[in-house]
């Protein structure tokens, strides 16, 4: 199985279009387009997540924009993306079809390609803040510190699965997508895009 985007090569810089924060302020926040083939015989569904594999791992140190990240800080997972039940005949999803613009207050729960919508890690990240805070469902793209010398890796890692629907809460999170296809994995690709607001 192959996934692959026309919105970013693998393992080149993901355009702001497609992130949250840009320099100066907010990026366009569209979902990139993806498209995949190859699927194994015996797929019921997919499971599709975005995952920074690069984020900070100190809070203290995020907040504090005078003092540059080091490359060598501990990191840590933040889940951008979490979608469960994607169709088994779903072989492409649009550029923006998913998410467009910033939301205030969090992102309401539903379908992306018709699949169900989980939690991403903003929802924690916002947590508090009177304007920001809230349950973020769907995608919401790349805002890595302006302050960070890493260059931030986003993988889109998609999984196809034997079952049609897989057992998960109402608010569920990347976490619990991985508990729940523990021994219905058929097949797994990946691409990454990369993204840095550290000029």
């Amino acid at each position: 199985m192959r996934i692959h985007s026309d919105s970013f090569e693998n393992g080149k810089p993901i355009p702001p279009e497609f992130a949250m924060g840009a320099l100066g302020g907010f990026g366009g926040n569209r979902n990139p387009h993806l498209a995949w083939d190859g699927a194994p015989a015996g797929t019921r569904s997919f499971a599709l997540l975005c995952i920074d594999t690069d984020a900070p791992t100190d809070g203290a140190l995020v907040a504090d924009a005078a003092t540059p990240i080091p490359v060598e800080h501990p990191r840590g997972d933040f889940v951008h993306w979490v979608v469960a039940d994607l169709p088994a005949d779903l072989r492409e999803i649009a550029a923006g079809s998913c998410s467009a613009g910033i939301a205030t207050g969090g992102k309401p729960a539903g379908h992306d390609a018709g699949g169900m919508r989980g939690l991403n890690d903003y929802t924690g990240w916002f947590a508090g803040d009177a304007a920001m805070g809230g349950q973020y469902f769907g995608y919401d793209g790349p805002y890595p510190p302006p302050h960070d010398l890493r260059t931030h890796r986003y993988f889109f890692r998609l999984f196809a699965l034997d079952v049609e629907r897989i057992d998960l809460p109402p608010a569920f999170t990347a976490g619990d997508v991985f508990r729940a296809i523990r021994g219905h994995v058929l097949a797994e690709a990946s691409t990454h895009g990369t993204y840095s607001l550290n000029g």
